[in-house]
């Protein structure tokens, strides 16, 4: 995975700041580091201070990697990505709210896992048509989907919508950091840098196991226990 003309990157990664993670900022750095990606959004679910740490982490332990502040918004259609934030995005907003925000400060918006019947997705399909317009790329392989024919449906739509399509590996474990990720030339460390290459990315698309899938309800007792479940205060 390593070269000094592409980029390597991962736009769906939890840390521990997500109620079913628990893979420290720390340990989520060092894996993308030692796994050869450039860029990593750090994408937990409805805050973004895990980013923020995970940011301030990389520029002392691998100043070669570039961490993108990205959260995983809960809208009441389902989830959004929403990337290059300066602040949380409100939980519980419309779609159409929550991207409004995202774009009022300069970021990118992604549909996660828009066809995966067991999280949520944006699955109703005037919902999608209308969502279409408004986002700037398609999550067409995400390595945890593994069953289903989620990520086939997702490419078909992000095609016939001309959306560029992405693989990530939505990693809830460092385990899984970079199972999957884009390979693309250009510069994206911007969003303008990350929107021009997008539409000639090289999708790398590893899957997660069974194992580091049967991991996260563990991992939910464990956050709900230290108090950073679900319903947990956004941050």
């Amino acid at each position: 995975m390593t070269s000094s003309t592409r980029a390597f990157v991962d736009l769906h990664v939890h840390t521990s700041a997500s109620f079913d993670s628990i893979a420290s900022p720390e340990s989520v750095i060092r894996a993308a580091a030692a796994r050869g990606l450039t860029h990593v959004a750090i994408t937990d679910h409805d805050r973004i201070d895990g980013a923020v740490a995970a940011q301030e982490i990389a520029r002392r332990l691998a100043p070669e990697l570039t961490v993108i502040v990205g959260q995983e918004v809960k809208t009441r259609e389902g989830d959004l990505i929403g990337a290059f934030l300066e602040r949380p995005i409100a939980s519980g907003l419309s779609f159409a709210a929550a991207i409004a925000d995202i774009r009022a400060q300069g970021g990118l918006v992604g549909i996660p896992h828009p066809f995966d019947r067991f999280r949520g997705s944006l699955l109703v399909d005037e919902v999608m048509a209308a969502a279409a317009p408004l986002v700037d790329w398609v999550e067409v392989h995400n390595a945890r989907i593994m069953v289903g024919d989620g990520n086939e449906r997702a490419a078909t739509f992000a095609t016939a919508h001309g959306l560029p399509g992405v693989a990530v590996s939505d990693a809830h474990s460092a385990m899984e950091i970079g199972v999957a990720y884009v390979a693309l030339d250009g510069d994206p460390s911007t969003p303008e840098g990350l929107l021009a290459a997008l539409p000639y990315a090289e999708l790398v698309t590893g899957r997660a196991t069974f194992f580091v899938r049967a991991l996260t309800p563990i991992a939910k007792l464990v956050q709900l226990a230290r108090g950073n479940g679900r319903n947990a205060s956004a941050q």
